[in-house]
């Protein structure tokens, strides 16, 4: 699928719209529809048939109106994609934990808001994040995420690494998740009716003489998962090992001092 780009609309049009400094509609405009309205059917759109299917035209179907009705409020799909994003970002999720609960609490914390909101939202798999909208909420996201690690005893580009590296893994984790939750949809069979589907002719292709460790392996955790894999268990996995490592460098500060690094 191909990415879709942030900021590909006019600047000056797209930051209006993000902080709300500009949502009146012109006098032709309909009273009863909103940016918010038109946001939020685009959001539908995207989470039931995908990126691909967006567009002003198919907006305004999903809402009953006419399309040039649209542009009295967003001026493009530039501009619509960039207050989708800062929308789903901005999104009621857990509390956070307090300030004084552990770093990794916090961290892990943060990875798992990400996680679920990606199984929500999946079309934003396809979003680039090299340069998000830089709206309210996905500040505050940012915000967020580096008060999980401010007082630990790093620096602020560490802080900024820090949080970039767990966005990073939970992002490409995620992708996992989302294409077994989707292939059952795309195949017609569930992970299990697949397995057992091609798993007769495995076992007499495979020559556990010849793949010794891929045999014991895979069959270990074929009978554990059910399946081929367990995204889920696996993401958990590899954020406890992020973890670890981001714990390493922490306590290799030289200036941190034991409470600080308990935090």
């Amino acid at each position: 699928m191909t990415t879709e780009y942030p900021g590909t609309g006019d600047p000056a049009r797209s930051l209006a719209l993000l902080w709300r400094t500009r949502d009146r509609p012109t006098r032709r405009g309909r009273p009863d529809l909103t940016v918010d309205r038109i946001v939020r059917a685009a959001i539908d759109l995207a989470d039931t048939d995908g990126l691909p299917a967006l567009s002003m035209r198919r907006v305004a179907e999903h809402l009953g109106v006419g399309t040039m009705s649209l542009y009295t409020h967003i001026p493009g799909k530039g501009e619509l994609l960039d207050v989708m994003v800062d929308t789903v970002y901005g999104e009621p999720t857990d509390p956070p934990h307090p300030p004084d609960s552990h770093w990794r609490t916090r961290l892990a914390h943060i990875a798992h808001t990400n996680w679920n909101r990606y199984l929500r939202h999946p079309w934003l798999l396809h979003v680039a994040t090299t340069r998000p909208p830089l709206g309210p909420h996905a500040i505050a996201k940012y915000d967020t995420e580096l008060r999980a690690v401010e007082g630990i005893g790093l620096t602020d580009l560490e802080m900024d690494a820090v949080v970039t590296l767990v966005n990073g893994y939970v992002h490409g984790a995620v992708r996992g998740a989302v294409e077994a939750t989707q292939a059952p949809g795309h195949t017609g069979m569930t992970d299990e009716q697949w397995w057992y589907a091609h798993a007769p002719y495995l076992e007499r292709a495979l020559d556990p003489r010849r793949y010794p460790t891929a045999a014991r392996v895979g069959t270990t955790a074929g009978e554990e998962y059910g399946g081929t894999t367990d995204p889920t268990r696996a993401f958990t996995f590899g954020l406890d090992r992020i973890l670890d490592g981001i714990a390493v460098l922490v306590a290799n500060r030289p200036d941190t001092t034991p409470a600080a690094a308990g935090r």
